[in-house]
């Protein structure tokens, strides 16, 4: 059993969890996820590790209620437990495997949509303290949406915020933070997207036109986190990959983002007869 020692609801229905797990927290490097179940009744789910903490030996997740089993989680309260927590699995950033002398001074931009910010924290994170400058766009549909906005200020050197209707920064999409930021002269050695599989694709579009190298995760096509379901199953280079555990970061530019949005879409009505949404997605 895991408890939970720390729980905030960071906007509607969204809420973070702070959660003994010692030996995770041990192992746990940004880029990687987890699977949590609420009881013994309960669906695995594959949540983003938002941050860990080795020393309290806990690990923090984001959950948004969008289904039964993500209900349940939201549900429990500091001192209660879970059930289980599974990891880290998947591949860490690529990044973690450079030294710290190689990260000092490189220029850094992330692009983080809704719940993205959330797995984006700990990366930039990371290299804010390893010396790397760091800057994000933080886009949401409206400022109430928005998580996460002073623990992200804290740890990076700019921090971009849009909304869809202009209640928070700047009014519209991240492509148009992106478009203004490259068309000011930013520099950047590598660009990061996390956030729904539409806003990816575009974010695509939009940095390819400024030869800008751009990794994207595809965390949100998982279910079993193990590859054995084979629902993550997505083209990359023209290979097919598993996003759980080949990735779930990958090159942007050599990823099949139409199919990968038709097979997020392949069980969305069944999800919705059984209520069991929170299966697919990231934060579920």
């Amino acid at each position: 059993m895991y408890k939970i020692v720390k729980k905030k609801e960071l906007a509607p229905q969204i809420c973070l969890m702070e959660v003994e797990a010692p030996r995770v927290a041990q192992a746990a490097m940004p880029g990687q996820f987890l699977i949590v179940r609420a009881d013994e009744k309960g669906e695995r789910i594959p949540l983003t590790v938002c941050d860990y903490d080795r020393e309290k030996g806990t690990v923090t997740i984001v959950t948004q209620v969008v289904g039964a089993s993500s209900r349940k989680i939201c549900h429990l309260e500091e001192g209660d437990e879970l059930m289980d927590v599974a990891g880290p699995l998947g591949q860490p950033s690529e990044f973690v495997n450079e030294r710290e002398e190689e990260l000092r001074g490189k220029r850094f931009l992330f692009i983080a949509g809704g719940l993205g910010i959330a797995p984006v924290y700990p990366q930039v994170k990371y290299l804010h303290a390893r010396g790397a400058r760091v800057e994000v766009i933080a886009g949401a549909k409206t400022a109430g949406m928005l998580i996460m906005e002073k623990e992200m200020e804290a740890v990076c050197d700019g921090l971009h915020i849009c909304t869809d209707d202009g209640s928070k920064g700047e009014k519209g999409l991240v492509t148009g933070v992106l478009d203004r930021l490259m068309g000011e002269g930013r520099v950047y050695d590598r660009a990061v997207a996390i956030g729904p599989m539409i806003m990816m694709k575009f974010v695509t579009l939009t940095a390819k036109k400024y030869d800008l190298p751009l990794i994207v995760s595809l965390n949100t096509l998982m279910v079993d986190g193990t590859g054995m379901c084979g629902a993550c199953r997505v083209s990359v280079g023209g290979k097919t990959m598993f996003a759980c555990v080949d990735g779930p970061e990958f090159n942007a530019y050599e990823v099949d983002f139409d199919e990968a949005m038709r097979r997020q879409g392949m069980y969305k009505d069944q999800e919705v007869e059984s209520d069991h949404k929170c299966r697919i997605g990231l934060g579920r």
